[in-house]
């Protein structure tokens, strides 16, 4: 582990025992015990600690990139708040993804659509989806054209476009469609899918792979979305 400094560049003229405390016992006997625990899970059990007491200052934010250089993942990082979220609250983990999205900004850039960008979560439709999901309005006039970007294991609810139908254009990453009654299809940039009007259906991303497209609503008269049950876990498990 590289040798700390902080305490001694920050305080060491003002507390310069507290400032050895920190550099020597804290950061150096404490975190060097490999043989106890790994760098990595010192790091998660850092980050639980910090958003448990509810601490999002600046302190959390180099936990976060202290636990990414230790070889935890955003996935894992989005999981284990995830997890979190039940036992710390709910509010604190809202506190925490943002400074997650900017730790780990550099692997949502690359793990989304690169031609239009990841979007702003899409919290006002989040109750239709499972796990996260990212939106960026393309254009909502005449037409709505919609960039929408699914983390892995992440799909919408079985719903229904009535009277107007959809089109999909997969830009980035792997994903699923079905529809009622027939098998699921992998998605992949390039592919095409049009949806008819009244067809259940639904689309998300893969287990290991964030997924993007682009959703192009077909005007109608009268036209609606019908939202309906959750893809189950056991039904979205099954895809390879």
């Amino acid at each position: 582990m590289k040798k700390q400094t902080t305490g001694r560049d920050n305080l060491g003229d003002l507390a310069p025992k507290f400032a050895e405390l920190n550099d020597d016992v804290l950061f150096g006997e404490v975190w060097a015990r490999e043989d106890k625990l790994s760098l990595r899970d010192r790091s998660l059990i850092t980050v639980t600690a910090l958003m448990t007491k509810g601490i999002f200052d600046n302190s959390l934010k180099s936990r976060l990139a202290n636990a990414k250089s230790n070889g935890v993942t955003k996935e894992e990082m989005i999981e284990v708040i995830t997890h979190l979220a039940f036992y710390a609250g709910w509010p604190n983990a809202w506190a925490v993804f943002p400074m997650v999205r900017e730790v780990y900004k550099d692997e949502f850039t690359n793990n989304s659509s690169s031609l239009f960008g990841l979007g702003e979560p899409n919290n006002a439709y989040a109750k239709y989806f499972k796990g996260n999901s990212y939106l960026k309005m393309l254009n909502t006039q005449g037409v709505n054209v919609a960039n929408v970007t699914f983390e892995p294991k992440c799909r919408n609810n079985w719903h229904i476009h009535h009277k107007g139908g959809q089109i999909l254009l997969c830009t980035d990453g792997e994903g699923w469609y079905q529809e009622w009654g027939k098998e699921a299809s992998p998605l992949k940039p390039g592919d095409v899918v049009y949806i008819a009007p009244e067809v259940k259906h639904w689309h998300g991303a893969s287990k290991n792979s964030w997924f993007t497209h682009i959703s192009i609503e077909v005007p109608a008269e009268g036209s609606s979305n019908e939202w309906l049950e959750e893809v189950s876990d056991e039904v979205y498990n099954k895809l390879d």
